[in-house]
């Protein structure tokens, strides 16, 4: 396999989309891509075909996805705002494919369905970029997870609109304003490396009751009373950090002898009842399942993004991959870190220089404990080995 990207931040649209789509095919060299990828901010959004027009008198790829951003990132570098654009190239050398898809949601009376989602039983992964108004990505994440359990799904949220307020999904040479798009892979193996940025504080206790989203008893205990007791037993630093916001981490696949901290989907906690001493969370909970405190800071967003990326390095018996592509939520950036740059120069360092692109998503997708979920906060990144 062979990725190419480009970064730009001309303000012409189809000027910008040439430049950026010639960095890219100078790393692919004179082979045609099978899928395109294309992030576009600021002034983009006014005349999108344009741009996608640009990228494609360069690159003519076989498939091109692609989504209003409010930041792009790629080459190291991030432009979280303004007028940008990062294009992303593959070629599969004939081994792969990638069909692009366009899924929406029609209503039929009280009912919802979704149509244009792919066949899944060949895929080896799906990448899908989601309008954040007109599509509801969890109830369809949770649909392909009982049609197609073994398929990663990774992506992210559109981020920005077009200046009339419109959504601006791309698929090949047409814009959409709702619903979602995206490729559905076969024969290109595409690793996921989630990193949720939070680091586990405490000891791990087991929800002996609960239901929906209510935590109603801890260790067999009332919910809130264990968790005051765990926070009583930390560090005065780790005290500061649960101040800072709470959060919990429940295992998902659990039957593990340990676990670690990618093993936790880490999600907020919506609120707290004093007489019943239970906790409502940001995600549905069932008794037997295991829970640990989490907390977030740019220390440990940083440990963890860096360690995530080092085992997939690991993985592939620390050879540099072909390319990544970077789904990172527009809470980080300089906001999180202090830092311009931060998680795209973490990338190019721990993924040794491969090319990359991606933008700053409003919500990303990724797998936890083999499902695949819709995140805040989080990095989430596609990583193609060689």
């Amino acid at each position: 396999m062979r990725v190419g990207a480009g970064i730009s931040a001309g303000h012409d649209p189809l000027t910008a989309g040439v430049a950026a789509a010639r960095l890219a095919g100078e790393q692919l060299g004179d082979v045609q891509p099978d899928l395109a990828i294309v992030f576009a901010s600021g002034a983009h959004l006014a005349a999108p075909e344009a741009t996608l027009a640009g990228v494609a008198s360069v690159l003519s790829p076989n498939t091109l996805i692609g989504c209003a951003a409010g930041g792009v990132l790629g080459g190291g570098r991030e432009l979280e705002s303004g007028t940008a654009l990062s294009v992303w190239a593959g070629a599969f050398d004939g081994v792969g494919s990638a069909t692009a898809f366009h899924a929406t949601v029609h209503e039929d009376g009280e009912e919802a369905t979704i149509e244009g989602l792919p066949e899944l039983n060949q895929s080896s992964g799906v990448l899908m970029l989601c309008d954040p108004y007109t599509f509801p990505t969890d109830s369809v994440l949770a649909l392909i997870a009982d049609a197609a359990p073994t398929v990663s799904v990774l992506g992210g949220i559109s981020s920005a609109r077009t200046p009339d307020g419109q959504g601006a999904l791309f698929c090949n040479d047409e814009v959409f304003e709702s619903g979602a798009v995206g490729v559905n892979l076969e024969g290109v193996e595409m690793l996921a490396c989630v990193s949720q940025g939070a680091a586990p504080l405490g000891r791990e206790v087991t929800i002996t009751a609960g239901e929906g989203n209510v935590i109603t008893e801890l260790a067999g205990r009332p919910a809130l009373e264990t968790v005051d007791q765990i926070i009583a037993e930390l560090s005065p630093r780790e005290r500061t950090l649960i101040a800072g916001g709470l959060l919990i981490g429940i295992v998902i696949d659990g039957g593990k002898p340990e676990y670690e901290q990618g093993d936790f989907l880490v999600r907020g906690v919506l609120g707290a009842d004093p007489d019943s001493g239970s906790l409502a969370v940001s995600t549905t909970v069932q008794p037997g399942q295991v829970l640990r405190l989490h907390a977030r800071d740019a220390q440990s967003a940083d440990e963890d993004f860096r360690r995530a990326l080092r085992l997939h390095v690991e993985a592939m018996g620390h050879e540099p991959p072909a390319g990544a592509i970077v789904f990172s939520c527009n809470g980080r950036g300089s906001s999180m870190f202090g830092v311009p740059d931060h998680d795209a120069a973490a990338v190019h360092y721990e993924l040794r220089g491969a090319p990359a692109a991606g933008f700053f998503a409003a919500g990303e997708i990724g797998p936890v404990g083999g499902r695949s979920f819709l995140h805040g906060f989080t990095a989430t990144v596609a990583v193609f080995p060689s």
